[in-house]
């Protein structure tokens, strides 16, 4: 049958497919609209597919509160490039917006975004953009109050860097400080307070600065009153309410919650690409491998 180019219009703008793509699918579909949208679909997942072996450490994190409850997504793909794009953009947008109504990331995936799930969605838009992408990490924050911060936004609510602070109490004008606090702090924060961090960390880093101090050649009863300041030291460095406060360094973040009339349940900290390894390609690898095709 001839295939018109209304038909062709509109299931382009279903599917965001090129003009031969679209046209293809509706001869080898006979016209049917909705199988040409299977069609396409599967030649998507094929292209994905191809794709999903490529590193994705590039991206947005994208915050999002409802009442007492707060999320952080990280959702990676190729190239910054990507992460300017309108079309990732509103996708990681509805993304963290659908993780308010989960609890995990694996529901994350299989939760509805208009008609699709989020990982179909995701799939849907390897294919359009060309690149690959992942949803990474979800993590979630709940208090009496929830503040979002994001570091060097790109759109409203994403960007780079995303914090979530809870509160016991309200107090979104010191929430918004920690939460920047958190988002800057070096160290940054690796737990709340001491009974948050983990043992290993806490045995290595014992066990590196005993080595230290037996290397100044002073006696056993005096390293282990050097270990026990140096621990202490080291536990209030990364620990969040033991941090000197980035607005008044004279108090710790702590302190400053006590007199702010709140108290600090919980934090979050996403950052775009943190510990995934970048593969690293020479140019002249690069365009050799362009032209093996």
């Amino acid at each position: 049958m001839a295939i018109t180019a209304a038909q062709v219009k509109e299931l382009r703008e279903m599917t965001g497919a090129g003009m031969m793509d679209a046209k293809k699918a509706l001869v080898e579909t006979d016209g049917d609209i909705e199988a040409a949208v299977d069609w396409l679909r599967t030649k998507g997942l094929a292209k994905a597919a191809k794709k999903s072996g490529r590193t994705a450490a590039e991206g947005l994190v994208a915050v999002a509160v409802e009442g007492g409850k707060g999320v952080a997504v990280e959702v990676n793909s190729e190239t910054d490039f990507v992460g300017k794009n309108a079309e990732f953009q509103t996708m990681v947008k509805d993304i963290a917006g659908a993780a308010l109504n989960v609890s995990d990331i694996e529901a994350l995936k299989a939760a509805d975004l208009g008609g699709k799930t989020v990982e179909e969605t995701i799939t849907n838009k390897i294919a359009t953009i060309g690149e690959n992408m992942t949803l990474r990490r979800m993590e979630t924050a709940e208090g009496d109050q929830v503040v979002s911060y994001v570091h060097n936004a790109a759109a409203d609510g994403m960007g780079k860097i995303g914090v979530l602070v809870a509160l016991k109490g309200d107090n979104e004008a010191f929430g918004k400080q920690v939460a920047m606090h958190v988002a800057a702090a070096d160290p940054r924060p690796q737990a709340l307070n001491e009974s948050e961090v983990d043992a290993e960390v806490i045995e290595k880093e014992r066990q590196i600065q005993i080595e230290i101090a037996r290397e100044s050649g002073k006696p056993e009863q005096v390293i282990e009153k050097m270990i026990e300041g140096r621990m202490k030291k080291f536990l209030s460095e990364i620990t969040l309410v033991n941090q000197a406060f980035v607005v008044n360094p004279d108090l710790t973040v702590g302190a400053a919650a006590k007199e702010a009339g709140v108290e600090i349940l919980g934090y979050v900290r996403l950052e775009v690409g943190e510990g995934i390894e970048k593969e690293e390609e020479d140019f002249a690898a690069e365009v050799a491998k362009a032209a093996q095709g």
